[in-house]
């Protein structure tokens, strides 16, 4: 079963093929996506990595977590399922 993993720390020219190229030197991947920001279309600077079974993942995490990748630290651990967010957004009530 695939395990979904966290990716932070990427820096900002990061591309999605180039996220997928670095963890495929671990292991199988299903997927690998950077987070856009919707505004300005840039790169919000981390992503997630779907690796193909779970011995990968764990052996991801070991090899990339706090290690350097192109000049910043990376921190890679298993994704957490993502929160409720209130409706309505920053905006509040009104």
């Amino acid at each position: 079963m695939a395990k979904k993993l966290y990716v932070g720390g990427l820096p900002y020219k990061t591309t999605n093929d180039e996220l997928k190229s670095h963890f495929e030197t671990v292991g199988s991947v299903a997927s690998a996506t950077i987070i856009m920001d919707k505004m300005t279309g840039r790169s919000k600077g981390f992503g997630f990595v779907e690796m193909e079974n779970d011995a990968d993942a764990e052996k991801a995490i070991s090899m990339f977590d706090g290690k350097d990748y192109e000049g910043r630290n990376l921190t890679v651990n298993e994704a957490r399922p993502m929160e409720e967010r209130p409706a309505g957004g920053f905006r509040g009530n009104r």
